[in-house]
């Protein structure tokens, strides 16, 4: 089968070996995958414990082909998309120890063919299309448990998605949306900001001008939840525009470490600052029931073919899109 291998020389698309099943499992065609940055930061190898070869995607929907075991055959045939997660264990807050997500060590999703556990699988809402769905397993889920699990978001609440351009932010985004919050949003690129107050964000600011986002924060009353990915020196920024009690949500820490975090200002107002990860499996299923129930469509940026998925991921190190990008296998 062709898929896109990573090699420590090589990114290319390569013939390789069509994975075959055990009983609890089931082998599930392909049909659209879509790229995170962990596959871009696993690319550039700034990410832990690196195995390579490595066939990277974590986001797929495809076409269940056959199963390992008897009692699992009502799945073929059926359209399905994919739980990235792997051992995430009891802990419903936590992720455990040995916990993996799909797409290095294990066969990503780019590729003609996965196995993937049985219990691994869930039906494609019925309102998406396949590139739609392929978009939602890792960022809709790590979105879904940093605004509901960690955030406590609400309906008339202030609640700001802060660079969100990004996969997760957007799906944060549009979940804030539809439980009727006051969204706001930052971004460098103005086309994109207009786009979500298109989509129902009450306002929203370039984070690169001085002061807009305080000037914004003011004209509110300030921020019951911020959910942010960067972290870095712009944090104080931001915690600073929150009311007494709001919750400071972040995933990632792209800009890294901030040089200093105004502690007085967070245990003054009894702030909370809250990391957060992907998400249980049991939050997997709670997402797709909200993202059934609220129709919720992703945002797709651009399709690729499989012979062009090196160009996808230069897409993505590139920053130039908004939305989820997918590959078309």
């Amino acid at each position: 089968m062709k898929a896109l291998v990573l090699n420590k020389v090589t990114f290319q698309i390569e013939e390789i070996a069509q994975p075959s099943i055990t009983e609890n499992q089931a082998l599930v065609k392909i049909h659209f995958a879509a790229l995170n940055h962990r596959d871009q930061w696993i690319r550039e190898g700034q990410y832990a414990k690196i195995q390579l070869p490595a066939v990277l995607g974590s986001d797929a929907c495809g076409e269940v082909m056959a199963v390992g075991n008897e009692a699992d055959k009502h799945w073929i045939g059926k359209t399905v998309v994919i739980n990235p997660n792997i051992n995430w264990g009891n802990n419903p807050n936590a992720q455990q120890k040995e916990y993996q997500i799909l797409g290095m060590p294990s066969q990503g999703t780019i590729a003609e063919f996965i196995a993937v556990d049985i219990d691994r699988l869930h039906e494609k809402p019925t309102h998406l299309s396949l590139e739609q769905a392929a978009a939602i397993p890792l960022s809709g889920l790590t979105a879904f448990n940093a605004l509901f699990n960690k955030g406590k978001a609400q309906k008339n609440q202030n609640i700001l998605i802060s660079g969100v351009g990004g996969g997760v932010a957007q799906f944060a985004f549009l979940y804030a949306v539809a439980i009727g919050a006051n969204v706001y949003v930052t971004s460098s690129k103005e086309n994109v900001i207009e786009t979500c107050k298109s989509l129902g964000a009450k306002d929203g600011v370039n984070y690169k001008t001085e002061n807009a986002i305080k000037t914004l924060a003011k004209s509110i009353g300030g921020f019951d939840v911020i959910i942010d990915s960067a972290c870095g020196d712009g944090m104080n920024e931001l915690i600073a525009t929150l009311k007494p009690t709001g919750k400071f949500v972040f995933y990632g820490a792209t800009r890294g470490l901030p040089t200093n975090l105004n502690m007085r200002q967070i245990f003054w107002n009894h702030l909370q600052i809250l990391g957060s990860t992907m998400g249980s499996d049991a939050d997997f299923e709670k997402m797709l029931a909200f993202i059934n129930q609220h129709k919720i469509q992703p945002i797709l940026d651009k399709t690729f073919e499989l012979i062009d998925a090196v160009q996808a991921f230069d897409r993505m190190k590139n920053g130039n899109q908004f939305g989820k990008i997918i590959v078309k296998i």
